[in-house]
């Protein structure tokens, strides 16, 4: 219970990795918040966890966003972190076979999600005097990307995100970091790879552990880390 009185808000918290860290907030004693885009996928999770609070907003709608956020900030009293794991995949083709609608969907849905998400949030958590920011990645990001380069370039993208915010707010005590999956074990993935070892791949709660250990007390030396959480995928 070391997030007792700590308001978090989880982008993506409707999704395969999202539902263990808005999991693994809540029973740490956090508030969480999380903004989603279907209404049945947020009702799944609510009945799950009736604790958890919902946000219909496009976080890819900078006036919305901030909107949303400051309704937040002024109903719990502000905004202590800020995971974002919105975001999805789609390529698989060469650079030249891929067009450029692609490219910007997996920009949008990757990297502006997470841009606006922070800048909605990160006034409050510099009047909060410290905080703390998680970003999803990919291990992808940091790999040729060969046949996966819109994907990788968004991810890669979101990593200088977290390296330029981390140097940015240093001095707010407000810390930046990344985590890198692979392949996470969701019905989802399964579903898509049915063939693939399965047993190699990294569990959501097992992520979402580190993330917890990244938005804690314990971790408040660390900033601007992009940290491997593929295991033996």
């Amino acid at each position: 219970m070391d997030l007792v009185n700590k308001i978090a808000i989880v982008t993506g918290g409707t999704g395969g990795l999202g539902v263990a860290v808005v999991e693994r907030l809540l029973a740490a004693g956090a508030t969480v918040v999380t903004p989603y885009a279907q209404e049945t996928a947020f009702h799944a999770l609510h009945e799950r966890f009736p604790a958890v609070i919902g946000m219909r907003v496009d976080l890819t709608d900078e006036a919305a966003t901030k909107a949303a956020y400051d309704t937040v900030a002024a109903m719990h009293g502000g905004i202590d972190i800020v995971i974002n794991a919105a975001g999805g995949f789609a390529g698989g083709q060469p650079v030249h076979q891929t067009p450029w609608s692609l490219w910007q969907t997996q920009l949008d849905i990757n990297l502006k999600t997470a841009v606006i998400s922070c800048a909605a949030a990160i006034p409050h958590m510099i009047e909060r005097s410290g905080g703390a920011i998680v970003n999803v990645s990919s291990r992808t990001a940091t790999q040729t990307g060969a046949n996966l380069a819109a994907y990788a370039a968004a991810k890669r993208a979101v990593l200088q995100l977290t390296e330029a915010l981390a140097a940015e707010l240093l001095p707010h005590n407000i810390t930046v970091n990344a985590v890198l999956p692979s392949v996470i074990d969701t019905p989802a993935n399964r579903a898509a790879m049915p063939n693939a070892n399965h047993e190699r791949w990294v569990k959501p709660e097992e992520i979402a552990a580190v993330i917890h250990f990244l938005v804690g007390p314990t971790a408040r030396i660390i900033s601007g880390a992009a940290i491997p959480v593929y295991g033996k995928a």
